[in-house]
């Protein structure tokens, strides 16, 4: 058929069932992107004869005559081998001013539709978008970009250096057009299509699989199982040390632990063949019981998620335990466990004038980063194995992959495009070792990538919590004893069960002087999805306890709530104890918690927000607080190198992926302080294992402070031997010279850079090692209104006080915080997994599932501490995972404080506050 596609007209053939998404990345228009292939997410968005439509709705038959314009094709007609047009097209042009992004990857949906609204829609947004997503930025920042509102500052040489101002990102004419190369943007020859078969049942043994149907389907070229899988364990969780988490993982595994694991992968010339290959497979399972609450896999007579008996008597498949697993004669099914006590807890309440106990719950939620797992794989020219892939950790990656398939590090490569969105998702080895073993099977390049009901089905989730937390305090609110036994559903496989469950129970302790602390924590396998790495780390769900708890203490001593944090929050010169007194490496390299309170506090005092919907309405206010260290624990590793370029711009090589953290924008502004110079002659080369010698990876917020740190090193090196060298050549010392963006300015005259750079190679390498760490803090405040009856929430007013450290850039600290603050409400509010009696995922879609819209999110108001901190890189600290710790125990405590009533379970469902409501009045009235 023929088609006008950005005023082109191609020739297309599409497949029975395709639709037009699909058929236009086929034809390379890859800024069409693919978030749910449901119509929910408006990622995919495209103008059809002027007018937007999701792309994945419409049956690609129905464009034949018709005209499509791409976000590539926007402000005129293009090709897909020219430059984007220009000018770019109004709209275009107000994201990127008023950086309307951070991942970027639903931009360009979020464009198309913006681009089509009339002045009417405009006055509308929350209708007008409600059908386009975002998971990052928290649509403050969107919504500025269609109010024709700019935030970005020009990137030139009239200041004193790039730190501290709100710079672009360096990707941001490629975001705004389609351009920018997430991990599928690209066409690769002879690409082969996998597709997995997924368990129906939670606890079963294959018996048997037939293959023989599925390869007879034309265009199958392999069907992988268990049997061709290299035997030995690993575990889907990445870190630094490989003995962090449990080796418990098989890539194809004979034994089904959840519904939704993988059995059988199916490798085809298309998709459609593959998934043809799947319905094929026949097999035949011995189905186990099964148990899905942790508090049932502790009895002693308990099915075992992880049985002896179905491990390799010989031990050649290496399954082993975590280094935080417990005592070989605990319960099997235990995957982790935290014990430590300071002091006398019992004593400690004894003193107590009041006490507070309560369970408090945290359920299972899911990242929802708009691009889905999924990799890319070849053998290159040299027969090396090649993945491009949707990672936060491409250096482990490869040397998981390493191990797994006994292949040495130079044989094996992985590189990032750019990564749409990671929340701690993409920490996980999920996608890329099936796609290497379908590589190394086939000789040929395989394409895996997870659907949005995969994503939900198999990949992983933050970890539920239950919380007992026990306080006590004298009269006059000083504490006196603090008590958490931590209850952690780990799923099916342990994959960060230790990391997360220490990291739970760490800062939310040692953030308050208390002399008496304990801590019981196990963190426990079931047959369920496994949990994994997710924003905070555990610090939510132990943070949501603790500070409404200290609340509750608040309340019934009297005492207001900031002023109890401040009685008892830990000060520079406070020993940072949760419950052992072992030395450790973190230290007060700034201080910033006093700001914050009086911050938040003032700002909920000075502007009441918004009024309440009606008189019938309980309005309230709370607040919370976290801390956290900027850096995880046991080594943390980051290796840049930079160079000056014949042009006279710099080549900087770093290994951290951008997915939007702001790494890229961060690193080029860092370097450019170092040089002298503006960040538009800094090009970055980044998230690939052929750059740099090894970087842990883009987790737990190490981008900036890590990463950062490395790069700091190498560029102030560079700057250093270019001085050296320009001053060698002016007859001078290098204190009389100064580095520009230009040149070396002399006391004999400028050497310009490109003049410098035609001799010997200047270059320079810089390391980091992740020791010591610093502590960064976050206030959240909100006042609310809540219904009554219905049990309706209106946020009214939300505060965050940060403690960042000098913050590099302004406007895009600015968007992590609300980006984490628009995150955890939807955590606080309604996003939450549905199971079956069978332990299968009911929430398989974004519409059963509800993320955050642009309706549903107010707008917080973003305050910095002003704070220099002597870890981090030019006095920084890290702010992207902590924005998300307080927010839900803040809503709880407004919630409290609005209607009497204590939450002690999220999400704060409407029905869960009417009853809780209800129960406060029904207990007064008696």
């Amino acid at each position: 058929m023929r088609i006008t596609v950005n005023g082109q007209v191609q020739q297309a053939a599409p497949q029975p069932g395709q639709c037009l998404r699909t058929l236009l990345r086929d034809l390379g228009w890859f800024g069409v992107k693919k978030g749910c292939d449901a119509g929910d997410c408006g990622a995919c968005t495209v103008h059809l004869n002027g007018e937007p439509i999701h792309s994945c709705l419409l049956p690609a038959f129905q464009a034949e005559g018709r005209a499509v314009t791409t976000i590539e094709g926007l402000a005129g007609s293009c090709t897909l081998d020219g430059a984007a047009p220009t000018p770019l097209h109004p709209m275009q042009a107000a994201f990127r001013d008023a950086q309307g992004f951070q991942c970027g990857f639903c931009t360009p949906g979020m464009i198309m539709t913006a681009a089509a609204l009339n002045q009417a829609q405009r006055q509308d947004l929350p209708t007008a978008l409600k059908g386009n997503l975002c998971r990052c930025t928290g649509y403050r920042a969107i919504r500025d970009a269609v109010a024709g509102l700019a935030h970005a500052e020009a990137s030139d040489a009239g200041h004193d250096g790039p730190v501290g101002r709100s710079l672009p990102a360096p990707a941001s004419l490629a975001v705004v057009s389609g351009r920018a190369a997430y991990t599928f943007d690209c066409t690769i020859p002879g690409l082969l299509h996998l597709k997995v078969l997924r368990a129906p049942h939670a606890h079963a043994r294959i018996l048997h699989i037939d293959r023989a149907a599925a390869l007879a389907v034309p265009g199958v070229v392999a069907v992988l199982t268990h049997e061709d899988a290299p035997r030995r364990r690993f575990s889907t969780g990445r870190h630094e040390n490989p003995l962090d988490d449990a080796a418990d993982t098989a890539l194809l595994d004979p034994v089904i632990r959840f519904q939704g694991q993988r059995v059988a992968a199916v490798v085809a010339e298309t998709e459609a063949a593959a998934m043809a290959g799947v319905r094929a497979l026949q097999v035949t399972y011995a189905v186990r019981p099964a148990l899905f609450d942790p508090r049932m896999a502790l009895k002693p007579d308990a099915p075992l998620v992880h049985d002896p008996a179905d491990r390799d008597p010989t031990g050649r498949d290496g399954d082993r335990a975590g280094e935080d697993a417990p005592p070989l004669l605990a319960h099997p099914n235990l995957a982790a466990e935290a014990h430590g006590a300071i002091g006398d807890v019992e004593a400690g309440f004894a003193q107590a004038h009041r006490v507070h106990e309560a369970e408090y719950v945290s359920q299972r939620v899911q990242h929802v980063h708009l691009e889905t797992h999924g990799a890319l794989g070849w053998l290159d020219a040299d027969g090396r194995l090649t993945l491009r892939s949707s990672t936060q950790v491409p250096f482990l990656a490869r040397d998981a992959l390493c191990a797994l398939f006994d292949l040495d590090r130079d044989r094996v490569r992985v590189l990032c495009g750019r990564v749409g969105g990671g929340f701690g998702g993409k920490q996980e080895m999920l996608t890329e070792d099936l796609v290497a073993l379908a590589v190394l099977t086939t000789g040929r390049p395989v394409k895996y990538e997870m659907t949005r009901e995969e994503n939900f089905c198999s990949a992983t989730t933050r970890h539920p919590m239950r919380v007992r937390v026990k306080v006590g305090a004298r009269a006059d609110g000083r504490l006196t004893a603090i008590a958490l036994n931590v209850l952690s559903n780990t799923g099916a496989y342990g994959n960060h069960a230790g990391g997360v469950l220490h990291h739970g129970c760490n800062e939310s302790l040692a953030a308050y002087n208390c002399p008496n602390k304990r801590v019981e924590g196990y963190a426990v396998y079931t047959h369920t999805l496994p949990a994994g790495a997710f924003r905070g780390y555990g610090l939510s769900q132990t943070i949501f306890a603790v500070e409404s708890a200290i609340d509750e203490l608040a309340r019934g001593l009297g005492i207001d709530p900031f002023a109890m944090r401040r009685l008892n929050a830990v000060r520079p010169g406070d020993p940072m104890v949760a419950t052992s007194l072992e030395p450790h490496d973190v230290v007060y390299g700034s201080y910033g918690l006093d700001q914050c309170l009086d911050l938040a506090e003032r700002a909920l005092a000075d502007d009441p927000g918004e009024p309440p919907p009606g008189p019938e309405w309980l309005v309230g206010q709370g607040m919370a607080m976290g801390m956290i260290d900027t850096i995880p624990p046991r080594g943390h590793f980051a290796h840049a190198r930079i160079r000056l370029e014949p042009d006279g711009g710099y080549a900087l090589a770093i290994g951290t992926a951008e997915f939007g953290n702001g790494t890229s924008t961060v690193h080029g502004q860092i370097a450019a302080q170092a040089l002298g110079t503006t960040p538009d002659r800094i090009r970055l080369i980044q998230a690939d294992t052929d750059a740099v010698t090894h970087d842990t990876g883009a987790y737990g917020s190490t981008g900036t402070v890590v990463a950062g740190q490395a790069n700091h090193r190498a560029a102030s090196a560079l700057a250093g031997r270019i001085l050296a060298a320009a001053a060698a050549q002016a007859g001078t010392e290098p204190e009389a010279c100064r580095l520009t963006r230009d040149g070396v300015e002399t006391p004999s005259g400028l050497i310009p850079l490109t003049e410098l750079a035609r001799g010997d190679g200047f270059e320079a390498t810089g390391d980091a090692d992740g020791t010591p760490r610093s502590v960064s803090f976050n206030v959240q405040a909100f006042r609310v209104a809540v219904h009554p009856r219905t049990g309706e929430t209106r946020i009214l007013r939300s505060i965050q006080a940060a403690d960042a450290g000098v913050v590099i850039n302004p406007m895009q600290c600015r968007g992590q915080v609300e980006g984490g603050v628009a995150q955890a409400l939807g955590a606080a509010l309604y996003e939450d997994y549905r199971f079956d009696a069978e332990g299968g995922v009911l929430t398989r879609t974004l519409r059963n599932y509800h993320i955050p819209a642009l309706a549903d999110v107010p707008a917080t108001q973003v305050l910095f501490a002003d704070t220099h901190d002597t870890v981090g890189p030019l006095g920084a600290k890290s702010m992207s995972e902590a924005p998300y710790n307080p927010v839900a125990a803040a809503l709880g405590n407004a919630i409290r404080d609005a209607t009497g009533a204590r939450l002690t379970a999220t999400p704060f469902a409407p029905d869960r506050i009417y009853r809780s409501v209800m129960a406060v009045r029904e207990t007064a009235g008696a």
